[in-house]
């Protein structure tokens, strides 16, 4: 007998689960260390303890291109590309009230490989110059994916200066571990670390259920868990997020708050009539992603003004 099952993501989107991380499941070159909560043999899902913490704050941070630009010097004659970008990071504090908006800030940058990259001002914006360590579009991604971490970190460092409140971060944790009380939440799964007979755990969890703890490292270290959120696909790993938090908490200070963010996360799971990425895009993410994009200003605009400011 053969049957299928729809992917709950809109087609428009990758899926949640990529198929390459499919088709690698059980076979992962991440360094593992699986017995912090339960020995590998005795992985089995886990029903979150305790309560959820009376308030959690939900960070993340979007990107634009707004043009594709050509640097030139009189001291280096070869053009080397480069990209005008705007980013925005902000924070959302989520409790029984519902969700207030925190904190915004808006960045605009010029990046290319140039030494001499300049400085551009426009009538509605400056975009301030910045070196890639290439000239290739995926480097120019990177040094633009820095530069929205880095204002991610110092919007959570100065608006949490007197909050000890949860924060989750949208997205791997790397370069934000040192925040405390942090985790980061990944929605989509490019790779599978687990071996086989953990992975076969996460296929079992039952919404509101979250795997063991375990410890990965791979160019960075990491606690992680998956957690499966209220969802009606059966397709494999569907309503599955995975959570990253500090390698250097204790294994009960870990577990503690493995347990937190699961029930935490549970009522700001997005629903598939509203958000095509549902239930992984948590309701204040994709609201807060939503406004930060307004923020970012009319991009029409500014590609035309980048364009008035080259030819002055």
């Amino acid at each position: 007998m053969t049957d299928f099952s729809v992917d709950p993501w809109d087609p428009g989107y990758a899926a949640a689960l990529a198929v390459e991380a499919l088709a690698e499941l059980g076979a992962t070159s991440a360094e593992l260390v699986l017995d912090i909560e339960a020995g590998p043999m005795e992985w089995g899902p886990v029903r979150p303890r305790g309560e959820a913490p009376k308030s959690l704050l939900v960070a993340d941070g979007v990107r634009r291109i707004d043009a594709r630009v050509w640097v030139r010097s009189d001291d280096d004659p070869m053009p080397v590309p480069g990209i005008a970008a705007s980013y925005a990071a902000g924070m959302v504090r989520c409790g029984p009230g519902g969700a207030d908006l925190a904190a915004v800030e808006i960045g605009r940058t010029l990046i290319s490989a140039s030494p001499y990259t300049p400085e551009v001002k426009t009538p509605h914006a400056t975009y301030a110059p910045r070196q890639a360590a290439g000239p290739s579009m995926e480097e120019l991604s990177l040094a633009l994916q820095r530069q929205v971490t880095q204002l991610e970190v110092d919007v959570a460092v100065r608006y949490r200066a007197d909050s000890d409140d949860l924060l989750l971060v949208d997205g791997p944790l790397r370069g934000r571990s040192h925040l405390p009380a942090t985790v980061g939440y990944i929605k989509t799964h490019h790779t599978a670390y687990l071996p086989a007979p953990q992975a076969a755990v996460v296929s079992e969890l039952a919404p509101g259920e979250r795997t063991p703890v375990f410890l990965m490292g791979t160019s960075w270290r990491r606690h992680a868990w998956y957690v499966r959120l209220p969802v009606r696909s059966a397709t494999p790993w569907a309503g599955v997020a995975r959570c990253e938090a500090s390698a250097e908490l204790a294994a009960e200070d870990v577990v503690r708050l493995a347990d937190e963010v699961t029930l935490a996360l549970l009522p700001l799971a997005g629903v598939d009539y509203k958000d095509p990425r549902a239930p992984q895009n948590l309701v204040p993410i994709g609201g807060l992603e939503k406004l930060l994009r307004h923020h970012l200003g009319d991009a029409r605009l500014l590609y035309r003004a980048l364009r008035t400011a080259a030819q002055g």
